[in-house]
């Protein structure tokens, strides 16, 4: 979802959201091949503003948003998603910590490394030294590598089985956890891909693309 942009300046979000991803990376819960890919788009988001979309003007004021950043959407829709897509699976996440539940974390640890590693790289791309499409791919992009993991999540959450010992805990606190885990899962895989599907590529983008382009002929 689009924001205001803002400053240069680390934002408390993105500082948050920088400790989620260092955290997770140093618990081991991470694999190569998402710390690969978040390097990845870092770089590629700077190839691309300097080679394809670069800034039109260097007076953000002059930038108009895509969407109008007063709007409910565009003030709730992050909030929502942050709710369900980190709190919540931190907290599922912490939870199994204690529970023993090492094969719930391990299925639930990519997607929150990846949001978190989203929000800070949205950060980043919203600030004067990139145009609106950069800003645009940056949720597309993680997006679409998100749900790859998300299903993973699903399957992994449906593989288990009530029978399954949490750090010796009764069998009615793991039937209530292997019950939220497979919940939230399927929650977060609806969000993400209706998010995915059903804005940000068949709204978002070509909105994006049509005032990026309107601008440059101007």
């Amino acid at each position: 979802m689009e924001t205001v942009r803002k400053a240069n300046l680390i934002s408390l979000w993105q500082l948050n959201a920088l400790i989620v991803m260092l955290v997770f990376s140093a618990s081991g819960m991470v694999s190569l091949q998402d710390l690969a890919f978040v390097f990845f788009s870092i770089v590629y988001i700077f190839i691309l503003s300097k080679f394809s979309f670069p800034t039109i003007s260097r007076d953000p004021s002059q930038d108009i948003p895509v969407f109008n950043p007063q709007s409910k959407m565009v003030r709730l829709g992050p909030i929502f998603g942050a709710v369900i897509g980190l709190v919540l699976p931190i907290a599922y996440i912490f939870d199994g910590f204690l529970e023993g539940d090492k094969e719930g974390i391990r299925a639930a640890a990519p997607h929150v490394f990846l949001l978190a590693s989203q929000a800070f790289v949205d950060g980043v791309a919203f600030s004067d030294r990139f145009s609106t499409l950069i800003r645009v791919f940056v949720p597309v992009f993680f997006n679409a590598k998100r749900i790859f993991t998300l299903v993973d999540w699903v399957r992994n959450e449906f593989s288990k089985g009530y029978s399954d010992d949490y750090g010796g805990g009764s069998a009615s606190a793991a039937a209530r956890r292997l019950s939220l885990g497979r919940w939230l899962a399927i929650a977060n895989l609806v969000f993400w891909t209706l998010d995915l599907f059903g804005f940000m590529l068949p709204i978002y983008l070509p909105r994006a693309f049509k005032k990026y382009y309107s601008a440059k002929t101007e």
